[in-house]
């Protein structure tokens, strides 16, 4: 067994994919809304027997490899780099060619925190070491977040990983350049006799690792050293820069530790620093992720969207401007989120809460509000609401809000009330909101959605090509002889593969009973190593036929097996008529028209026959 083959063994498919979706068991199986494509209904079938999945909406399908490959946009060694933790797998890399460029990134980068970490445990580390433990962390929070600080050196990590540390691999600068780890020196001029080089970009700070949800660590943030804080010209915090393994717009720091908990408590709550973060994993608050200080993005919000559809947000929210600014709220709006305020009295922060009232924490966690109810009590606070002018504005204010939400019902409900908390009637309340938005909304007349073209728009360009009514029924009938081996024989004495108008499928369909034939059964396994032989890519076929099968006919007993199969056939049959007859039809018309009156005689026997039969 190769390394992908163990992997692939050690792993359960449908846990995999349950990390990126909302699946729901359907009989043997599972389904789920596709992720590649929009549709409303689910068609992502997923086998935990066979390990495999495909989507009946737009065609893609494979195993838990090529699901990881295309949702995550890694080639199969990165995958394989991704997926061998999940599994316990070790990778041994005979092929240094397959080692990518990004795979090599990420060994840098986890090397940097090791000893980012290491040396936050000497001497050397002490005032970082104590500042930590004063803000409340332990000893074992330290290790747990793999916290460290890097030396107040111009080269310290460069030299140690170009000294081959604990591997033995040799990283070369532009690798080490690339990990955004340091930063290339002014070039200096020629005729100095002197090179370019390269010099530590984290000097003298603590450092905090960013890992993405697989656990890959991909970035750091550094805070200056608390004796420095003052004389500090470059800032309190700075981080890594893009890379090829980290986009910060796309990665939520502690979600590879939250997700479980998110999952399990439906709900993810979102503050802005990193300390607060921890603070809040610290004090059972496991559910917890950092936005690292900016707004949410739609990347963020989409990775918050595979463990739930709460979140709650726990930022500086006291200017109402602010929040109607905000595009993490535009964000999680849009990709309908339920989405809730959370609000600390005095303005405190997380940390500073948990230290010194953690029941504050909790109490304002259980009672966080819905944004649009949070937002109506901040706009109209102070106001006298018997005033019409006061009215109004409030109700603008609300408008531009409302309007960023999309389901039409949750527009309704929050267009009622309004009108009700400001007196007015709910039909002129939504006339006026109408009319607004013909002005300033981001709807369109018609209800288009006028903003940036939505990235899933693409996702329609890839969906499966419509199939005619013959071929679907060739697919259903083949994935029942596939599911119901024993109706085989049957199907032969009854349908020849030569009637069938596909010839992918009428392949597909003569393999079968070769195959069959031979075994007198049929495993899947063998049947699909059988076809891999062949080279023709009906492998892929079979999955899809043998998801078909599972999702259409899993609870069908053995006489509505065959009823369906009788009722199919019979339907083939007529279409391949039906086609012999719209042949023949043209034929006569070109014996008419080339006066071949024995050609013509010749077809008009065969016609009659066939409309005969």
């Amino acid at each position: 067994m190769n390394q992908a083959e163990e992997i692939k063994s050690k792993l359960d498919i449908v846990e995999v994919i349950r990390e990126y979706i909302t699946v729901k068991t359907v009989g043997a199986n599972f389904q789920a809304l596709c992720p590649f494509h929009n549709e409303k209904s689910p068609s992502f079938v997923i086998s935990p027997e066979k390990q495999i999945w495909h989507c009946f909406g737009c065609g893609r399908g494979g195993d838990v490899f090529s699901f990881i490959m295309e949702k995550e946009g890694l080639g199969f060694m990165e995958t394989l780099r991704l997926l061998a933790p999940k599994a316990g797998v070790i990778l041994q890399y005979e092929n240094q060619q397959d080692y990518s460029e990004r795979n090599r990134i990420l060994d840098i980068l986890e090397l940097a925190g090791k000893y980012y970490a290491h040396i936050l445990t000497t001497p050397t580390g002490l005032v970082a070491r104590e500042y930590l433990l004063k803000r409340g962390l332990s000893d074992e929070n330290i290790s747990d977040w793999h916290l460290g600080y890097s030396l107040d050196s111009w080269s310290g990590l460069y030299d140690f990983l170009k000294a081959r540390p604990l591997t033995g691999k040799k990283y070369t600068d532009e690798e080490i350049f690339l990990a955004g780890l340091t930063i290339k020196k002014e070039p200096v001029a020629a005729s100095a006799g002197r090179r370019s080089g390269y010099y530590d970009r984290f000097r003298d700070r603590i450092m905090f690792p960013i890992f993405d949800v697989n656990d890959n660590l991909i970035a750091f943030t550094a805070r200056v050293n608390p004796n420095k804080e003052k004389t500090e010209k470059m800032g309190k915090y700075i981080n890594s820069p893009q890379t090829k393994v980290y986009d910060k717009s796309r990665v939520l720091f502690a979600l590879n530790k939250a997700k479980s908990a998110i999952r399990a408590d439906d709900l993810a709550i979102v503050v802005e620093g990193q300390m607060d973060a921890i603070s809040c994993h610290n004090h059972g608050f496991k559910n917890v992720v950092a936005s690292s200080g900016t707004a949410l993005t739609s990347e963020q919000v989409a990775l918050i969207k595979r463990f739930t559809p709460n979140v709650a947000l726990l930022f500086d929210m006291d200017a109402a401007g602010q929040m109607a600014a905000d595009r993490g709220i535009k964000e999680a709006l849009a990709q309908e989120m339920n989405l809730k305020i959370i609000v600390l009295s005095s303005g405190k922060d997380p940390d500073e809460c948990l230290k010194n009232n953690p029941e504050e924490f909790k109490t304002a966690v259980a009672s966080a509000k819905p944004m649009l109810e949070y937002y109506f009590e901040k706009v109209s606070a102070g106001l006298d609401l018997n005033i019409l002018d006061n009215k109004r504005a409030v109700s603008l204010k609300m408008f531009a809000m409302i309007d960023l939400v999309v389901s039409k019902m949750e527009q309704g409900h929050w267009l009622k009330k309004i009108s009700e908390e400001l007196g007015f009637s709910e039909t002129d309340t939504r006339e006026e909101f109408v009319k607004w938005q013909s002005k300033h909304g981001v709807l369109k007349a018609g209800g288009v959605r006028n903003t940036k073209p939505d990235k899933n728009e693409a996702k329609k360009e890839f969906l499966a090509p419509e199939m005619s009514r013959d071929d679907k029924l060739v697919e259903l009938l083949m994935s029942l002889l596939i599911k119901f081996p024993e109706f085989i024989s049957y199907s032969v004495d009854n349908l020849d593969p030569d009637i069938l108008n596909n010839e992918a499928l009428a392949k597909f369909y003569r393999d079968l009973i070769i195959y069959y034939n031979k075994s007198a059964s049929l495993n899947y396994e063998s049947f699909r190593a059988y076809l891999t032989e062949d080279g023709g890519g009906s492998e892929k076929t079979l999955d899809k036929l043998v998801l078909l099968g599972e999702k259409d006919f899993y609870d069908y007993g053995v006489e509505s097996v065959k009823a369906e199969i009788i009722n199919i056939i019979v339907e083939l049959k007529k279409y391949s008529r039906q086609r012999q007859v719209h042949s023949l039809q043209r034929e006569i018309a070109a014996a008419e028209s080339a006066g071949d009156n024995e050609r013509l005689n010749v077809l008009m026997d065969e016609l009659r026959k066939i409309t005969a039969s």
